[in-house]
């Protein structure tokens, strides 16, 4: 009787392939274990096990798997079921969830290794120059990767001079898994049995009485052991002053005995002080949260700027520890994580595990073994939205703060998923419950509330009763007019600096551009350098003195003089983080400026070292990019200026109006949580514009309600749904004939408004032109069927010949 199993493997394909087991495999496999199986002609994969059963393939022969690479199961059923709907709901291979989802120490690829055979004459057989290159590397060492010949021979096509080899039987090729992760271990050591009691010990000083520092180290040994009731690492005897030389010979005597033990990578203490009470009005938002979770299985928390919603958190999640749940607190950037690490850390101490993509591989493998295990450490998971695929066993409750960031969508590559979505049918398949936090909700969440799907409780003062911030509007066009600028700021913004830190508190200012200016331009002639690859201007970076392309990396020195008609006269436009850095170190010599944004945050550290430098005050201003609008805080900004508020209205977005009323009211809420009210400048062209008022007023429900009324008109969400297909191709003509054949056959087929094809505003990146179609289905109309059309409309363009090479991406709610 033969035994099969289906796996899907970390590629991009749509379907499950079966191999064959034996009979002792088939008993001992269970679904979710990791297997490696060939693939290809001689590629061998990581596989995950979905089923088992005893129906041999129709298409195919099944080929044997290589070896099983688990005891137990990595990944759960859930979990399976859960990556299923996310393929199916945002149209994508279960192989690229598979990929995304699992750290990639887990996703062994093959190396492909070339070693001699003992057997093989090198005077019987003529060999080519190339070949007698790699014969000649081979006597030198015993086996070569397929990347090393590359190297030897320094040309990219070396299979066929390999194959001519093997042919000749002059090497053999074998296929070796490499195992990438390696748990941490710690190097202790302890005193030799023997020397434990008392009248040995004054045997062993009289052994070391000529070697002094060996004496001294085993008097050390006592010292430590008698102070840290522990055991005793090598590395605490090194700091203690012992040199590791000296250990090692104590160890060579026999006097020493050393000892390995795991331990896990990141490891938290817990502190004393962390205790707190909720303030009336967080106490009776944290009941009514108790009881929505009766009535809702989602409840949104609607909470201005410091109002504390990390407190009420901090209690829901202590009562549902309490009760041996798992907790999972997403959160957008990982800005943030690190800084609400330290606060939940303090309260839960070792019970907090984090995974986010700045952690190296090992640390999440390490979270995700502590998670499997529902262990003490991992009752709390603080990431980054793909924390969501980590193997829950029992979660009680999913946090999703600052629900309304657009960061929370995955982009590139698939699954485009995005994370609040998909945590609230986790959260269903898992009976959990769902806490959306936010002082300024998107618009689908808020109307889900306030239609009765979700539950909704608010908070409308801040914490303490501070007073929320000030603001105070600043026209740009008047005081270019009366020539009151200095760079780019406004008389009134400068003195409101410079009053600020007189008071000895810090200033946020907030600018969504990085570099120095976003062009240059000859003043001659008009020329702005291009990027030769993507249809955008390159950035100016003063500091490195270069401009550089934001899509692909692409960058050349300044130019002295224009490369269109050779003038001299050229000029920067436009504005970035570095630019205002530049000017506040010329306006405010003495003061400590710095900037956050995407080129200051690049190790994996760099958003801790900012972010605690400026809590310690050793910043005075922090300028920075979108980063500082979310959640941060910081106790003594007393001010935050927002450079230029316009360049956030007008983008060719249908939600760029909801996003840019969010983003100001979240850089605004940064200023004056502690005790003092805080103020914010905002500097604008257009004082009187509808959002800017509302941000004034903070007046979300106005904003809310205009937005709703767009959308209705113009069919968006969250009346209908949308799905946005791109198509990329270098060469243009190809492209336009593809995408016009693509949006004619789903016109016919699909029954639903369908828009384009249209090229988008930057219409060309990495040498790709690019083209998109924009799909509304109304809100009522069942899903399922439009995307089955949608996907077979799709196979028949792959079907035809010329659009084939066209790369085609869907994107289900691109938000």
């Amino acid at each position: 009787m033969p035994f099969f199993i289906e796996v899907v493997l970390p590629l991009a394909l749509a379907k499950s392939f079966t191999y064959s087991v034996n009979e002792a495999e088939y008993a001992f496999l269970q679904t979710g274990m990791r297997v490696a199986v060939p693939f290809g002609r001689n590629k061998i994969y990581t596989a995950l096990v979905l089923t088992k059963h005893q129906t041999p393939p129709q298409l195919y022969e099944a080929k044997d798997i290589h070896q099983i690479l688990d005891d137990y199961p990595l990944v759960t059923q859930k979990q399976i079921d859960h990556w299923q709907w996310i393929a199916s709901y945002y149209m994508c291979n279960i192989g690229e969830v598979y990929k995304s989802a699992m750290p990639s120490s887990f996703l062994l690829e093959s190396e492909t290794i070339i070693s001699s055979r003992p057997d093989f004459n090198v005077q019987d057989e003529e060999l080519s120059d190339d070949e007698y290159l790699i014969y000649e590397a081979l006597q030198k060492q015993s086996a070569l990767k397929v990347q090393e010949v590359v190297s030897i021979l320094n040309k990219k096509t070396v299979l066929p001079v390999l194959n001519r080899m093997i042919a000749k039987n002059a090497v053999s090729l074998q296929e070796e898994i490499n195992e990438k992760y390696k748990p941490k271990t710690i190097r202790y050591i302890r005193l030799q049995e023997e020397f434990m009691q008392q009248e040995q010990l004054s045997e062993l000083m009289e052994l070391l009485s000529r070697a002094q520092k060996q004496r001294e180290a085993v008097m050390q040994f006592f010292q430590l052991q008698a102070t840290e009731k522990k055991a005793i690492s090598v590395k605490m005897l090194t700091e203690a002053g012992t040199t590791a030389a000296v250990i090692k010979s104590l160890i060579d005597k026999g006097i020493f005995e050393e000892y390995h033990l795991e331990e896990d990578r990141v490891q938290f203490e817990g502190s004393n002080e962390a205790g707190f009470a909720l303030s009336p009005k967080q106490q009776q938002a944290f009941e009514e949260i108790k009881t929505s979770f009766t009535q809702k299985d989602v409840t949104l928390l609607h909470g201005v700027t410091s109002s504390g919603k990390t407190e009420i958190y901090i209690k829901l999640i202590e009562e549902y520890i309490a009760t041996g749940k798992q907790v999972l607190y997403l959160l957008p950037e990982i800005a943030l994580t690190t800084q609400l690490v330290v606060r939940l850390t303090a309260y839960f101490g070792n019970e907090v595990a984090v995974f986010h993509s700045k952690y190296t591989n090992n640390e999440r493998v390490e979270t995700w073994q502590q998670v499997l295990a529902g262990s003490e450490k991992a009752k709390v998971v603080i990431g980054a939205r793909s924390a969501l695929f980590l193997p829950f066993s029992d979660l009680g409750l999913i946090i999703i703060d600052e629900e309304h960031e657009q960061t929370f969508k995955q982009v590139d590559p698939a699954p485009r998923y995005h994370a609040r979505d998909a945590a609230i049918v986790l959260a269903n398949a898992l009976q959990a419950k769902v806490l959306l936090g936010s002082a300024t909700p998107g618009i689908e969440t808020y109307y889900n509330a306030s239609h009765g799907k979700y539950g909704y409780v608010e908070i409308r003062e801040r914490f303490g009763n501070v007073m929320p911030p000030e603001i105070i509007l600043i026209d740009l066009k008047d005081k270019y007019k009366r020539k009151r600028m200095t760079g780019h700021f406004s008389d009134e913004m400068i003195d409101a600096i410079a009053e600020t830190l007189y008071n000895g508190k810090q200033v946020i200012l907030f600018q969504n551009r990085r570099g120095f200016s976003p062009w240059v331009e000859c003043m001659t002639c008009g020329h702005v350098p291009q990027c030769p690859q993507c249809d955008v201007s390159l950035t100016y970076y003063k500091y490195k003195n270069a401009l550089r392309c934001h899509y692909c990396g692409y960058n050349i020195a300044n130019p002295t003089n224009c490369h269109k008609c050779h003038s001299t006269d050229l000029n920067t436009k436009g504005f970035g983080t570095e630019q205002i850095e530049l000017e506040l170190k010329s306006l405010f010599p003495n003061k400590n400026s710095w900037r956050m944004d995407q080129d200051t945050t690049r190790g994996k550290h760099g958003y801790e070292k900012i972010i605690d430098s400026f809590k310690n005050r050793e910043i005075d201003i922090l300028v920075g990019t979108q980063m500082l609008a979310k959640g941060l805080h910081f106790d003594n900004v007393g001010m935050v200026g927002i450079m230029n508020a316009d360049n956030m209205l007008y983008q060719p977005d249908f939600r760029a109006f909801e996003r840019a009323y969010q983003m100001m009211v979240q850089v605004a809420g940064r200023a004056g949580r502690k005790d003092v009210r805080g103020k914010v400048y905002i500097q604008t062209y257009n004082p009187l514009h509808n959002i800017i008022q509302q941000v004034t007023t903070n007046d979300y429900t106005a904003m809310y309600k205009e937005q709703v009324y767009e959308r209705h008109n113009f069919k968006y969400p969250p009346f209908y749904r949308l799905i946005r297909i791109t198509l990329r191709h270098k060469d243009y003509e190809k492209l336009k004939d593809s995408a016009l054949w693509l949006y004619n056959v789903l016109t016919q087929n699909i029954g639903v408004p369908v828009l384009g094809p249209e090229e988008p505003g930057i219409n060309r990146i990495r040498n790709e032109y690019i083209r998109t179609i924009m799909i509304k289905i109304p809100g009522g109309m069942p899903l399922g069927n439009t995307k089955k059309n949608i996907e077979r409309t799709l196979s028949s363009f792959e079907a035809v010949p010329q659009y084939r090479p066209v790369r085609v991406t869907i994107n289900v709610d691109p938000y």
